[in-house]
């Protein structure tokens, strides 16, 4: 076995010690010494458009108030109020809610303080409150995310915060990921009390653009595997053996299990959501360049009326704490945003250029990059001013150009375990593309006689044969610099089956031409004077994408105005003033919870044996938490197989395990899934633990054939 060890720097679907995606945590400043405290400073929000003065809002002491909020059906939910201490008789306040999951009274403890206590200070009640049957709230966690009753209950938090004596019957909704994906979800339901939302690193398309199907096509990562887990657990500080609470919480299914039954587009994955335009209420908006959930922003500007977004060179976390920088505030800018429409302050915020993105500049490929170089551009909505869509044609000497090229046939082997150094969605910083380009069909421009920027989403239009009934495309729009090296822009995939209906996909016709239209996700970059454009295309992008089944050869005609090409989204320089940030102000955090170690990024390595075509990669990541009650330990591994002799073979292997040293007892919860497919099924097994003391307390085990269903 050859060894070649590849470490990817992945910022990635940052979360929580116990949970994927969907938060941020990090080693708390020791300087919070009980649950009261004062906020120090207001931060000065800056624009690029004059700003009306306005009265600073008086800042409070911060009180935590746990509370219990009853559903119509007797089921308690575990709600943290972050009031303002030294309020009024009489006073009121709009609330704002965070709605989620993850254990607010462990997990997401540390996160939550800097957040909502800074919105308490500033004359707001900010609540976090724990999805049914999570953390301490009451019942039977839901079946998947975004449940009708996950939902329901969402539309009764809202209305008991507006009906709280100390409030003003405004409430807005905001979160990251999860909690950016149910304040849409409830935007879209019209809840009376719900004025404004603020969605982070969040999207409307489940199917196309979640975690579980990237571009339509079989995904599997550390979310699957560390949230078929999570609902097994019970609450902070005693985590209860009783076998009414712990019960439910345990026999629960996992979640992949559902999902992988759920191949294509369809009713399943559009029950959660409405039309956009359902949306009738304010939207801000916070994206990043290297998160995969960017695409929804340039939808809602399209269908949502009052939408105001920031979009920075950020991977999935917020903007003060984001990897790569730079760094923003954004607290400030939401401030703006609730005063505005929960206060009615006329805070200047709806005067500015709508949008507010992140213009990247060429830098090498690093992984361990700290700040993307670039600047701010401001737009007044989307599409941007003045895009001039450029044709380049792919020629039979590899090579781009804006007349169209002669006829001509490419051929492609298909490599089942080409694209780890691609990344693991689309955004992450990499490593140099010239390993993953050498098993690819490339394509470059002359260099560049000046500088070129582009904004918006790149489109390969390809007419394109495979030789199987089953394959995959995806494209990769790279920059290559005078020296070689390749630092990858942007790309996506599309699933062949798919290629006229996610929801009705049908075999391809082998060697029949089809015209693809792949739409790659949104960027923005400058390719400078003596670089050149790339356009790469492969069949595979693993572990990205689970593999097709069957070894192929896939075409590309050339050739006319018609023929494969590449469609950029070049613009000017911007019309309009350049917006201005503070940077992260200073946060006062929990002195009670340490953190060490984080899942992400973890450590990737990559072994091949180029003799006999197999080839594995591994992660594996870890984090500890010391809480007052105790200390969680948290480890995860996953491990992907694949044979370019075999395609149809591959495989993952999952572990988790969640440990809880308390005083009186230490509580272990294990899950392992794996996953492997033929050409015909995958084959499905996890199987749940939970010790106590070392000794086994319960296990279930869920197994099952799945066909596979154009994946």
């Amino acid at each position: 076995m050859l060894s070649n060890p590849f470490l990817v720097s992945w910022c990635g679907r940052t979360q929580l010690p116990s949970f994927a995606r969907h938060g941020r945590a990090r080693a708390p400043v020791p300087t919070l010494a009980s649950a009261t405290l004062t906020i120090l400073a207001l931060s000065a929000s800056l624009s690029a458009a004059p700003v009306p003065k306005t009265t600073t809002p008086a800042l409070h002491t911060v009180r935590m108030v746990q509370q219990s909020i009853p559903m119509p059906d007797g089921i308690h939910l575990s709600a943290t109020l972050y009031m303002p201490g030294d309020a009024k008789a009489g006073e009121k306040f709009p609330a704002l809610l965070e709605y989620l999951p993850y254990r607010k009274d462990d997990a997401t403890a540390a996160r939550d303080y800097p957040i909502h206590a800074w919105f308490a200070a500033r004359g707001y009640v900010s609540v976090r409150v724990d999805i049914r049957g999570f953390g301490a709230s009451e019942g039977t966690p839901t079946d998947r995310e975004y449940s009708e009753q996950e939902q329901l209950d969402g539309e009764q938090v809202i209305a008991w915060l507006a009906a709280q004596p100390w409030s003003t019957g405004k409430v807005g909704m905001f979160g990251i990921s999860w909690g950016g994906f149910n304040s849409i979800q409830l935007a879209m339901r019209h809840p009376p009390a719900l004025k404004a939302i603020l969605a982070v690193d969040a999207t409307e398309q489940l199917f196309h653009d979640d975690v579980h199907y990237i571009d339509g096509m079989i995904h599997f990562d550390e979310f699957e595997l560390n949230m078929d887990l999570a609902p097994s657990m019970t609450g902070a500080p005693d985590y209860s053996l009783d076998e009414k609470i712990l019960g439910p919480r345990f026999e629960s299914a996992p979640w992949s299990l559902m999902y992988f039954k759920h191949q294509r587009d369809g009713q399943f994955w559009h029950a959660p959501v409405k039309p956009l335009s359902e949306i009738k209420i304010p939207c801000f908006l916070i994206g990043g360049l290297l998160d995969g959930y960017r695409d929804s922003i340039p939808r809602m500007f399209e269908q949502v009326k009052a939408v105001k977004a920031i979009i920075g060179p950020w991977n999935h976390t917020f903007p003060n704490d984001a990897e790569p920088g730079p760094q923003i505030e954004w607290r400030d800018q939401a401030l703006r945003w609730w005063d505005y429409w929960l206060m009615g302050r006329n805070t200047g915020i709806m005067v500015e250029p709508p949008l507010s993105i992140y213009m990247q500049d060429w830098h090498a490929p690093d992984p361990h990059l700290k700040t993307v170089p670039g600047k701010w551009r401001g737009e007044i909505g989307w599409p941007p001013r003045n895009v001039a869509n450029t044709k380049l044609y792919l020629y039979d000497a590899h090579v781009l150009s804006t007349e169209p090229a002669k006829s001509a046939v490419h051929h492609l082997r298909y490599v089942p375990s080409v694209g780890v150094e691609a990344g693991f969605w689309w955004g992450e910083l990499l490593t140099d593309q010239r390993p993953v380009d050498a098993y690819s069909l490339t394509y470059d421009s002359a260099p560049l006689k000046t500088d070129l920027t582009i904004l918006g989403r790149p489109h390969a239009l390809l007419q394109a044969s495979s030789s199987a009934p089953q394959s995959d495309w995806f494209v990769r729009l790279s920059d290559v610099a005078p020296d070689g090296t390749v630092t990858q822009v942007t790309g996506a995939g599309l699933n062949g089956a798919q290629r006229e209906s996610a929801s009705e996909p049908k075999d391809l016709v082998p060697n029949q031409t089809y015209p693809l239209d792949i739409e790659m996700h949104l960027a923005t970059w400058t390719f400078p004077v003596g670089h050149r454009i790339r356009l790469a295309v492969s069949n595979a992008l693993w572990p990205m994408v689970w593999p097709t089944p069957y070894a192929m050869t896939t075409t590309l005609q050339l050739g006319g105005g018609t023929g494969s090409r590449l469609t950029l989204p070049l613009v000017p320089p911007s019309m309009y003033a350049a917006p201005q940030f503070a940077p992260p102000k200073p946060s006062e955090q929990r002195s009670d919870i340490l953190s060490a170690g984080f899942p992400w990024p973890g450590d990737w390595k990559t072994e091949r044996d180029e003799l006999n075509g197999k080839t594995k990669v591994t992660w594996t990541g870890k984090s500890e938490e010391t809480y007052p009650w105790g200390k969680e330990t948290d480890f995860e591994s996953i491990t992907y197989l694949a044979d370019d002799n075999h395609p149809e073979t591959s495989s993952v292997q999952g572990e988790a395990e969640i440990t809880m040293a308390l005083k009186q007892q230490t509580l272990t919860w294990k899950g392992h899934i794996t996953l492997t497919s033929d050409a015909q099924n995958f084959y499905y097994k996890y199987s749940r633990q939970l010790f106590k003391d070392g000794k086994p307390l319960r296990q279930k085990t869920w197994e099952e054939t799945i066909p596979r269903d154009h994946q």
